[in-house]
């Protein structure tokens, strides 16, 4: 599990927590841009799996997968070594073969990293969209109202 602590699902919203280690971090001990991408891949992955449509259900009953189409990331105040992060992962849109989803790196002082993520559901052999199998839709679409039941 690398050494990180289990996931949680409160109120609609997933909660990965995520401990900064030296591995994260720049020369000055502050997290690298580039781990928080990291840092949201596994925090998506394990909310699609808490959630009982993990990837590999994905792959293997419907020979489809999930690619980052589109992220956008504000970086909003640094993350330190050895901090204790908590990735919430929101569910904004559902679309027809693309998922939308809202991401927050929290830290001690408040947000970190607030990312907007567009996944699109595609077949890994040519890389075409393909529509999202119902059982992801529903969970998905569940989660985003969900989401917008509570903002």
């Amino acid at each position: 599990m690398n050494g990180h602590p289990p996931s949680t699902s409160r109120d609609g919203g997933h909660r990965y927590a995520v401990r900064v280690y030296y591995e994260d971090t720049d020369a000055g001990g502050v997290v690298y841009h580039a781990t928080y991408l990291r840092f949201a891949e596994r925090a998506r992955t394990e909310a699609l799996r808490e959630a009982g449509i993990p990837h590999s259900e994905l792959l293997n009953r419907f020979a489809l997968m999930f690619v980052v189409r589109h992220i956008e990331v504000d970086y909003v105040r640094p993350a330190r070594l050895d901090d204790s992060l908590v990735v919430v992962t929101e569910p904004l849109v559902v679309g027809g073969a693309t998922v939308t989803l809202r991401q927050d790196v929290r830290g001690p002082e408040g947000s970190c990293a607030a990312l907007t993520v567009r996944l699109a559901c595609v077949r890994p052999g040519n890389g075409k969209p393909g529509r999202l199998p119902p059982p992801w839709r529903l969970v998905l679409s569940d989660m985003c109202a969900a989401a917008q039941d509570r903002g």
